[in-house]
C-alpha cells in the first residue's frame, strides 16, 4: 500500500516552481533581470511578508514559505554550481595568467575594504574582532548576483567584467580563512595569540591538496568510464556527483563546498569532457541559483527594516559608497579605463551572501552581538536589491561595443563572445572551424586545416576516437553535437566554418539543421552519403554538400582519363565542370524526384535531436570510414 502523501510537505517546493514558472517568462518579456523578480517574490512568500499577515487571514498561509531554513541549505548549491561554472570557463592556465588581478586587485579590495568598514565599527563602539569580523563580512561581494547579470548583458569578457571576476574569486578563496580566523577567535581564552592556533588552517590546506589531487587521478577516467556507456542518465549523473561531492569533501576540510567545487570546475577545465558536463549542469545551476534568490529575499526581515529604517538605509549606502570608491581607486590603480572601472565599482558596491555565512558565525561563535549581526544582515540584504539596477547603470557607463576584449594588462586569455571594444595594440583571436566527427575523414580535414594553418576543433561523441585524436595531440572534445547548447559552448556562434564528416545521414542531418539555425551565416559543409542525402542537406541549410558516390565516380574518371592520355588540364577542367553541373542539379527544388525524407529542426534551444539514433551515435564514425 501506498504510503500517504501531505501535500504541506511539497508546498515551499510547488511555490518555487510556481514563482520560476511565472517570474522568468513575465520579467524577461519585460525585458528586466529575472534576479529582481525572484527576490521579490521572496519577501512576499516569506515570513516577514505575506507570512507576517497569516495570522490575522489564515488562508495566506498557504502561499507563504514555512522553512525557510530548509530552503536556504537548498539554495546553497546555487552558489556552488555557479562557481563549478566558472571553474569549467577557466583553467590553471587562466588564473595563471589572471593572478595579477586576482591576487593583486583581488587581494587589496578585500584588505581596504575589509580595514576601512572595520574602522568605521569601532568608531561606533564595536570591540576589536567584532570589527573584523564585520569588516571581513561585508567586504565580500555577491558573486551569485553579479555573474549571472553580466552573463545577461555579455560583459563577462569585457575589462570590467574580467576585474569583477578576478576580484569576486579572491573573495571567493578568501572566505574559509576567514571562517577558520573566526574559529579560533571564538575558541581561544583571553591572551596572546599562540602559534597553535595556525594549526587550524592545517586541515583547510590538506583538504585543498586532497582534493587537486583526487580530482587529477579520478576524474577524467571516471567520465571516460561513464561516456563509454553513452547513457546520458549515467554521464548527468556522474557530473553531479562531481559538483557535490567536491563540495562536501571541501566542506569536511573546513573550507566552503563552492570552493571545492571551483577547484574541481578548473580540474576539468581542460579536459575533453567539459563543454557535455557544462551543456548537463546548466539547468540544475539556473534552478538552484534561482531558489537561492528567492531564500535571499526571504531573510529580508522588514520588521527590523520598518523599525529602523534610517540606520539600516544609511548603513546599506555607506556600504555600496565605501566599497565602490575602494573598487573604482584600486581600478584605476591597476589600469583599467575609467569607464571600466567606474562599472567595476558599481557592480561590487553592494555586501553579498557570503556576508550571512561569516556574521552567523561570528554570532555563533560569540565574536558579534546578535543584535548587531542580525541588523547588518538586513542592511547587506539591501544592498543586493540594488545590484540589478547597479549593473543596468554599469552597462550603459561600461558601453556595448561588439568586439571582443582579448585581456587585460595582465595577458588574460581572449575571450569567447563579442562583447566590449578590444584593447589597445591587442589582436582579435582567429575564429576557429568545428570538425564534427572524428574518424579517418575527419582526421583528414584537420590535417588540411592545420596545413593552412587555421585553428580547427574536433567534436566526437565515441570515446575511443576522442581518446586516441587526444593522443595524437588533435583539440578534441566528447559529446554531441546535434544539440544547440553544446555547439553554442563550442563556439559555433563565432565559428569560421563548420565540417560535418559523420558517415550516420540522420546524425548529419540534425547537426546541420541546428548549426544553420543557430549560425544563419556559418559556412557549413557536409559529408553526403549519396546525391540524394546531398539533396537533403542542402534543403537544411548546408553551404555545400559532398555526395562519395558522386566524388568516387569523378575521382575514376579522373583516373581513367589520364592513363590513357589524355592532357591533365583538360581532364581537371572537365571534372570541376561536371562537378559544378552536379551541385545546381542538387540546389535545384525539382532535381531528382521522389518522395522526401522528413527530419524535425530543432525549434529551440535544448530540443533533443530527432531519433535516438541521431541523438545517441551523432558523432559516431567506424574506424574504417
Amino acid at each position: 500500500m501506498a504510503a500517504e502523501v501531505s501535500p504541506g510537505e511539497y508546498k515551499d517546493v510547488l511555490l518555487f516552481l510556481a514563482t520560476a514558472g511565472i517570474v522568468v517568462p513575465l520579467f524577461r518579456r519585460w525585458n528586466v533581470s529575472p534576479i529582481l523578480g525572484f527576490l521579490g517574490a521572496g519577501v512576499v512568500l516569506g515570513p516577514f511578508g505575506l507570512g507576517a499577515l497569516s495570522d490575522q487571514f489564515p488562508w495566506l498561509a498557504v502561499v507563504t514559505v514555512d522553512n525557510p531554513r530548509d530552503i536556504a541549505q537548498l539554495a546553497e548549491f546555487g552558489v556552488v554550481f555557479l562557481l563549478f561554472m566558472i571553474g569549467l570557463e577557466l583553467s590553471w592556465e587562466r588564473l595563471r595568467l589572471m593572478r595579477r588581478l586576482v591576487f593583486g586587485m583581488g587581494a587589496l579590495q578585500v584588505a581596504a575594504s575589509g580595514g576601512a568598514i572595520a574602522a568605521a565599527a569601532m568608531l561606533l563602539g564595536q570591540s576589536a574582532p567584532s570589527a573584523a569580523a564585520i569588516g571581513a563580512a561585508l567586504a565580500l561581494s555577491s558573486t551569485a548576483v553579479v555573474m549571472p547579470l553580466l552573463a545577461e548583458r555579455n560583459r563577462q569578457h569585457s575589462q570590467s567584467g574580467r576585474a569583477i571576476f578576478s576580484v569576486l574569486l579572491f573573495q571567493d578563496l578568501a572566505v574559509a580563512p576567514i571562517l577558520i580566523t573566526l574559529a579560533v577567535l571564538g575558541s581561544r581564552q583571553e591572551g596572546a595569540f599562540s602559534a597553535r592556533d595556525l594549526l587550524a588552517f592545517a586541515p583547510a590546506v590538506l583538504g585543498l591538496m586532497a582534493l587537486v589531487v583526487i580530482g587529477r587521478l579520478v576524474l577524467r577516467p571516471m567520465l571516460k568510464s561513464v561516456a563509454r556507456a553513452k547513457s546520458e542518465e549515467m554521464f548527468m549523473a556522474a557530473s553531479l556527483l562531481v559538483v557535490i561531492g567536491a563540495g562536501l569533501l571541501a566542506a569536511l576540510s573546513g573550507l566552503s563546498m563552492a570552493l571545492g567545487a571551483f577547484v574541481a570546475g578548473l580540474l576539468l577545465a581542460e579536459t575533453e569532457y567539459r563543454h557535455e558536463v557544462e551543456r548537463t549542469i546548466e539547468p540544475f545551476k539556473g534552478l538552484l541559483l534561482g531558489l537561492f534568490f528567492v531564500s535571499i529575499g526571504i531573510n529580508l526581515d522588514l520588521t527590523r527594516l520598518f523599525a529602523h529604517p534610517g540606520p539600516i538605509i544609511g548603513m546599506a549606502l555607506g556600504l555600496m559608497a565605501l566599497t565602490g570608491g575602494v573598487v573604482l581607486a584600486l581600478g584605476l590603480a591597476f589600469g583599467l579605463k575609467r569607464r571600466a572601472a567606474l562599472e567595476s565599482a558599481l557592480l561590487l558596491a553592494a555586501g553579498g551572501e557570503f556576508a550571512f555565512v561569516i556574521l552567523d558565525s561570528a554570532m555563533k561563535a560569540g565574536v558579534v552581538e546578535p543584535e548587531i549581526g542580525a541588523t547588518l544582515l538586513v542592511a547587506s540584504t539591501l544592498s543586493m536589491f540594488a545590484i540589478p539596477f547597479l549593473a543596468a547603470l554599469g552597462a550603459r557607463i561600461g558601453g556595448r561595443s561588439a568586439a571582443p576584449v582579448t585581456g587585460l594588462a595582465e595577458g588574460a586569455p581572449p575571450a569567447a563572445q563579442p562583447t566590449s571594444a578590444p584593447e589597445p595594440g591587442a589582436a582579435a583571436a582567429p575564429a576557429e572551424v568545428l570538425v564534427v566527427g572524428f574518424g579517418r575523414v575527419g582526421r583528414l580535414v584537420g590535417d588540411m586545416l592545420g596545413r593552412h594553418d587555421l585553428p580547427w576543433t574536433a567534436v566526437e561523441w565515441d570515446t575511443r576516437l576522442v581518446e586516441k585524436g587526444r593522443k595524437s595531440g588533435a583539440k578534441i572534445v566528447f559529446g554531441d553535437a546535434a544539440r544547440p547548447e553544446f555547439l553554442r559552448r563550442c563556439g559555433l556562434e563565432t565559428a569560421r566554418a563548420l565540417v560535418v564528416t559523420m558517415d550516420d545521414p540522420e546524425g548529419a542531418e540534425a547537426v546541420v539543421a541546428t548549426a544553420r539555425e543557430i549560425n544563419p551565416a556559418l559556412t557549413i559543409v557536409a559529408r553526403a552519403r549519396d546525391a540524394r542525402h546531398a539533396k537533403r542537406l542542402y534543403e537544411l541549410g548546408a553551404s555545400d554538400a559532398v555526395p562519395e558516390t558522386i566524388e568516387a565516380s569523378l575521382q575514376l574518371s579522373e583516373a581513367v582519363l589520364v592513363d590513357i592520355g589524355i592532357p591533365m588540364g583538360l581532364v581537371i577542367a572537365s571534372i570541376h565542370e561536371r562537378r559544378d553541373e552536379f551541385r545546381k542539379e542538387l540546389n535545384n527544388p525539382g532535381a531528382l524526384g521522389g518522395r522526401r525524407r522528413s527530419l524535425r529542426k530543432p525549434s529551440a534551444p535544448g530540443v533533443s535531436p530527432p531519433s535516438d539514433a541521431s541523438a545517441r551515435a551523432v558523432n559516431h564514425e567506424p574506424e574504417e570510414n
